[in-house]
C-alpha cells in the first residue's frame, strides 16, 4: 500500500535535496590565499641582475606591494560584491570538508619558501637599493597576509593548528598576537580598553604605536595571570610567548648564519611592514564603533554593529574572509568558509584591501569614513568611540575640503550612469 505525499511533504523533501546537492561556487577560487605565497616565489626567481634603469625587473621587486595596493583593489571593482552565505543544510558538510583546512595549512611552507628566495636574491642579485626595498616589502607582504593565515589557524582549539600559528607569526616577530587577540582583543573589542580597536578622529599613525605597544603590554599580563594561576613563573618554559619568540629569533638567526650580517635590514623591513599591515586592517576593522556600557558600567555583548565588514570577493578570497568581521566576533572559531553576511553589519564602501591606502592618509580617511561613523549612529556622537583629542583645525579643514569633493565626484558619477 502506498501513501500519495502531499505538497508540502513534498516542499520539505525537495529542499532537503537541493541543500545535499550545494556546492560552493568558490570553492577552487579559496586557493588565491595560497597563491600569494606562491607569487612571492615567483616574483623571486624572476629578478634578475640590473645595470640601470630595468622597468621589467623593478616591477617583480615590487611586485607585492602592486599585488595589495593596487592589482586586488582593481579586481574588487571588476568583480563585485558576493552576500550569499551558504545554505543552513550545508553548513556541517562543508565545516568537516578538509579541503578547506589544507588550503590554510599550504600557506605556510609557501610562506617559508618565498621569504628564503626573497631573502636569497636579496643577497645575492645585484640590484639598486629601491629594488632590495621592493623585494624586503615584497617579503613584507607575505608575513602579513601571513599573520591572518595565524589569525584563522590560531582560533583552533587543536594543538596542530595553533603551533602552525606560531610558525606563521614567526618572520614578523609577532608570536604575542595569537594570545593577545584571542584573550585580549576578542574580550574587550570595540571600547576603550582595546588596543586593537580605533577611535573616531584617531589617525593610522596614532593609532599604529598605541595597537603595538598596547598588544604586547596586553599579551604580557594575559600570560602572567595564566601562569600564575598554574603557580608557574613568567620564565617557565610553558610560556607561549617566549615559545613564540624563540622561534622568530631561530629563524632570524638562521637566517643571518646563511646570508650574513648584509641580510639584516631585510629581516628588520619585512618584519616591520608585515605586522603594519595586520595592524592598519585592525585599525579599520572597527573604527570609532563602540559597545555601549549599561548603568553598571558592563559593557553589552558584541554584536554585528561592532564591526565594519565588507563583501567584496577578491579581497575575501585572498584573506579567508576576514572581511565578514561580524560573523568572525560572534563565532571566533568558526572556519573561514562558513562565516556569514548579516544585513546590519555596517559595511565599508570597498574591499579591506583598497581601503589601506586611505588609512595611510589621515584627512582622506577621515573624509571618507567620519560620516559613515556619524550615519551608523544617527548623529548620536555620545555613542561613539571617540578619540580624547579632536582634530586640529587645519586637520578639520583639508578633511572638510577633500570630503566636498568626494561628494562631488560622486554626484558627477551618478548622474553619468543616470544618463545612461
Amino acid at each position: 500500500m502506498t501513501k500519495t505525499l502531499n505538497s508540502q511533504q513534498n516542499a520539505i523533501i525537495q529542499n532537503a535535496v537541493n541543500q545535499s546537492a550545494w556546492q560552493d561556487p568558490k570553492r577552487r577560487f579559496w586557493l588565491c590565499s595560497p597563491a600569494l605565497p606562491f607569487l612571492g616565489c615567483l616574483f623571486a626567481i624572476g629578478l634578475r641582475d640590473q645595470k640601470g634603469f630595468d622597468l621589467k625587473n623593478t616591477a617583480m621587486a615590487w611586485a607585492g606591494t602592486l599585488l595589495i595596493h593596487a592589482i586586488i583593489p582593481l579586481a574588487d571593482v571588476i568583480v563585485g560584491r558576493d552576500d550569499s552565505n551558504p545554505p543552513d543544510n550545508a553548513m556541517k558538510a562543508l565545516e568537516q570538508d578538509p579541503y578547506y583546512r589544507w588550503i590554510a595549512h599550504a600557506f605556510i611552507p609557501l610562506q617559508y619558501t618565498a621569504l628564503i628566495l626573497l631573502a636569497r636574491q636579496y643577497i645575492e642579485r645585484d640590484l639598486p637599493w629601491y629594488n632590495r626595498l621592493g623585494v624586503a616589502l615584497t617579503a613584507g607582504i607575505v608575513s602579513g597576509v601571513a599573520i591572518n593565515t595565524a589569525h584563522e589557524l590560531g582560533h583552533k582549539t587543536d594543538r596542530l593548528n595553533r603551533n602552525l600559528a606560531r610558525l606563521s607569526l614567526a618572520p614578523a616577530a609577532y608570536g604575542h598576537f595569537a594570545i593577545e587577540h584571542n584573550f585580549g582583543h576578542h574580550r574587550w573589542v570595540a571600547t576603550p580598553k582595546d588596543p586593537a580597536s580605533s577611535q573616531y578622529n584617531e589617525s593610522f599613525w596614532q593609532f599604529l604605536p598605541r595597537t603595538v605597544i598596547g598588544g604586547l603590554r596586553s599579551s604580557i599580563n594575559i600570560e602572567s595571570e595564566r601562569l600564575a594561576r598554574r603557580e608557574k613563573s613568567f620564565w617557565h618554559p610553558d610560556n607561549e610567548l617566549l615559545q613564540g619568540w624563540a622561534l622568530s629569533v631561530a629563524l632570524y638567526a638562521l637566517l643571518y648564519k646563511v646570508f650574513g650580517k648584509r641580510i639584516l635590514p631585510f629581516i628588520g623591513l619585512q618584519a616591520i611592514y608585515g605586522l603594519s599591515l595586520l595592524e592598519v586592517v585592525n585599525y579599520l576593522e572597527h573604527y570609532g564603533l563602540l559597545r555601549q556600557q549599561d548603568e553598571k558600567g558592563r559593557f553589552e555583548r558584541t554584536q554585528p554593529e561592532h564591526s565594519w565588514n565588507s563583501n567584496h570577493t577578491v579581497t575575501n578570497l585572498f584573506l579567508y574572509q576576514l572581511q565578514r568581521h561580524s560573523d568572525h566576533h560572534a563565532h571566533p572559531s568558526r572556519a573561514y568558509q562558513l562565516l556569514r553576511h548579516f544585513d546590519e553589519a555596517p559595511q565599508l564602501p570597498i574591499g579591506y584591501a583598497s581601503m589601506i591606502l586611505p588609512a595611510y592618509i589621515p584627512p582622506l580617511w577621515f573624509a571618507i569614513m567620519n560620516k559613515r561613523v556619524k550615519a551608523h549612529y544617527d548623529n548620536d556622537m555620545s555613542k561613539v568611540n571617540m578619540h580624547p583629542k579632536p582634530l586640529s583645525p587645519m586637520m578639520q579643514r583639508i578633511t572638510d575640503s577633500i570630503e566636498k569633493g568626494l561628494d562631488l565626484f560622486g554626484r558627477l558619477r551618478s548622474k553619468r550612469w543616470d544618463d545612461k
